[in-house]
């Protein structure tokens, strides 16, 4: 199978998190971190600090990696390598982007019901600053079909 290579930024500080509403595309209506593809020739750092800015129109000088999730979608034969990245601070101004609504939430108020349903899985865990991979399958509607996520120590590549 082929892989294709995307990144996941989420910004949060120690009660809020900040998630975006997609309003087009692959997971329009889902609130989810913000991210997308790596461009060829970028670097997965570079292309999460160019997607935060692209979506929500905000810096963020320092991102640090923390999971690494492989999706699979029945149907389609490339992988989804997502590194996913969370920042504690960042710069400008929030707006809204032509692809994404962005929002503040409390930790307690996340809308894991209009998120991927993954999300529910690893969430908790970059907020509360542990290191992660996993696997999740999807059928081609994206229902979860299984799958799961470990903490480690270390990331690989």
């Amino acid at each position: 199978m082929a892989i294709k290579v995307f990144t996941l930024c989420l910004i949060h500080t120690d009660t809020h998190v900040l998630l975006g509403r997609k309003n087009r595309g692959f997971g329009e209506g889902k609130w989810n971190g913000l991210g997308g593809k790596v461009e060829q020739g970028e670097g997965i750092e570079e292309a999460a600090r160019r997607e935060v800015l692209e979506e929500a129109g905000i810096q963020v000088p320092v991102v640090e990696r923390v999971g690494m999730i492989h999706f699979e979608f029945t149907g389609n034969p490339e992988i989804m390598e997502v590194h996913i990245f969370r920042a504690k601070e960042f710069e400008g101004d929030l707006s809204e982007s032509e692809e994404m609504e962005p929002k503040w939430f409390t930790f307690d108020e996340i809308p894991f019901e209009y998120m991927w349903q993954d999300d529910k899985y690893w969430v908790p865990l970059l907020l509360k600053g542990a290191k992660f991979k996993g696997k999740f399958n999807f059928d081609a509607e994206h229902n979860l079909l299984g799958g799961g996520v470990e903490e480690v120590s270390e990331l690989e590549g």
